[in-house]
């Protein structure tokens, strides 16, 4: 099945086709409008939040019907940047904040939406150089879609949630109240009702893709093997 990148039908300003995506006739990403793809995410998210400062939003389509969301944008701390890779300037670097793939959508659908969404961003977005993103333990598989997509794995680390309702809440909507969605009707009622939540820390599985081989030098971080999906 022939892939290629998918452009408006109109020129834009500078005279050329926008790129909006990239892909094959029954399965391809695109961009979509942020409300849409926050409410993608809340409606079927594990998480059931979206995070505010994405901004990269693609839609994943299986023969034109929506089957999917990917949200990409700054990292939860976005001044940390440079401590993970030197040199490392905002807007330089990326995190895959949300994915949401449906059900029963073919072989292996997570890795080629995110492989398709790498192709989309090297081209439109030549400024970014590197993605990092986390597989949670909630999620089980220990991130073995980010190994399909040769992702490097740069270890793990225990975050704290909270559990309230039925909902996760990260540490940070108490620590940081400067945070994205840290000043939504959910964590403001999550953080009046603190004495009833339940505490619970997670795994968190750092993955990293250097769109540009040469800053992989510049990593602060030890590449180590990936874990294994049936390691205890």
């Amino acid at each position: 099945m022939k892939k290629n990148y998918i452009y408006s039908e109109q020129s834009s300003l500078w005279g050329d086709p926008e790129l909006l995506g990239f892909g094959s006739k029954d399965f391809y990403i695109k961009e979509i409008d942020r409300d849409l793809a926050n409410n993608i995410i809340e409606t079927n998210h594990y998480s059931k939040k979206y995070f505010n400062n994405s901004y990269i939003h693609l839609g994943l389509y299986v023969n034109n019907i929506n089957k999917g969301c990917l949200q990409y944008g700054h990292l939860m701390n976005n001044n940390s940047v440079s401590s993970i890779v030197s040199e490392t300037k905002n807007g330089e670097a990326i995190e895959l904040n949300r994915m949401w793939i449906a059900d029963n959508v073919g072989e292996y659908p997570e890795s080629r939406a995110i492989s398709y969404s790498l192709k989309y961003i090297r081209r439109k977005h030549p400024k970014i150089k590197w993605i990092q993103s986390f597989a949670d333990e909630r999620c089980g598989g220990l991130g073995i879609v980010y190994q399909a997509c040769s992702f490097g794995y740069y270890g793990e680390h225990l975050s704290e949630f909270y559990e309230y309702e039925g909902q996760y809440y990260h540490k940070t909507m108490f620590t940081n109240l400067g945070r994205s969605g840290s000043h939504s009707f959910k964590a403001k009622n999550m953080r009046s009702n603190v004495d009833k939540a339940k505490k619970i820390k997670f795994r968190q599985f750092r993955y990293i893709k250097f769109l540009d081989q040469r800053e992989k030098k510049k990593c602060l971080l030890k590449e180590q093997p990936y874990p294994k999906h049936y390691s205890e």
